[in-house]
């Protein structure tokens, strides 16, 4: 059964903005697309890049490190040079709260 973790409020993360939240051994970037919330996480697959660092275009998010991209709603990679897709969470919004299930 999955654990459901809280990681901020709704109003930590503005519209269009990405939030960095460490909790149990997890780090998370958390993404506010036009008041619908994702969690990924937060390290690049392709080098130690943030991207809660990165650059927010659309549901695109560019790591600041060699400028990989992915899809924030999916976690597909969108350009080179990353190859392999980051992760994604079950992302749930209640009571003004934003968790993940794991």
């Amino acid at each position: 059964m999955p654990t459901k973790i809280e990681l901020c409020s709704v109003s930590d993360v503005e519209p269009g903005a990405v939030l960095k939240v460490e909790r149990d051994d997890l780090t998370l970037a958390i993404f506010n697309l036009d008041g619908e919330f994702f969690v990924t996480d937060d390290h690049c697959t392709h080098g130690p890049g943030s991207l809660s660092e990165g650059f927010v275009q659309g549901d695109v998010v560019e790591c600041n490190f060699h400028g990989g991209q992915f899809n924030i709603r999916t976690g597909a990679v969108v350009a080179p040079p990353c190859m392999v897709p980051i992760k994604t969470y079950a992302t749930i919004v209640e009571e003004g709260k934003v968790f993940i299930e794991v």
